[in-house]
């Protein structure tokens, strides 16, 4: 057989190698952190439940998921062992301080502008137009609007309430 017509069966075999050896690294990975639990850290479970590790035993874990209420979990079910600041942010709604070397990030990009003193544009709508003849285009539809607005409301109740006539 020539090099040509067994090309694609080694790749193809070294590709298998390779995705069975990352599957193998990550069940590694997993295996390592679930050995490292200890009593009193939060976990996370597969399922997403969120609980803190009360015993470890060789296959299962002792897990309390509400306080006084206990469940006998397999360690192969707990998907994440989170840090105590983690679980508390996450279980309980803490807000850690933010460290003062930490970057603040601001809420909208008005401080990445050069000039942050310039005035901010007003684009909401202007009561009176620039031009007049712009001003008897906006003021016809305005009076029409009116008129139509005073037909709805009677009786002191106006369309769409109850009521309404």
């Amino acid at each position: 057989m020539s090099l040509v017509t067994l090309l694609p069966f080694i790749v193809l075999i070294g590709a298998m190698f390779l995705m069975t050896r990352s599957a193998k690294k990550k069940q590694q990975a997993a295996a390592q952190m679930r050995d490292e639990m200890q009593p009193g850290t939060g976990v996370r479970t597969i399922g997403g439940m969120y609980a803190t590790v009360k015993e470890v035993h060789d296959d299962t874990v002792l897990l309390e998921v509400a306080p006084a209420v206990h469940a006998v979990y397999a360690k192969n079910s707990i998907g994440a062992v989170l840090t105590d600041a983690e679980y508390n942010h996450i279980v309980h709604g803490d807000e850690e301080e933010p460290e003062d070397d930490a970057p603040v990030v601001p809420d909208d990009a008005s401080s990445l502008t050069e000039d942050a003193d310039a005035p901010k544009l007003d684009l909401g709508k202007k009561d009176e137009p620039a031009d007049a003849a712009a001003a008897d285009d906006v003021e016809a539809p305005k009076a029409d609007a009116d008129a139509e607005k005073a037909e709805s409301v009677k009786d002191g109740k106006a369309d769409g309430e109850s009521g309404a006539k």
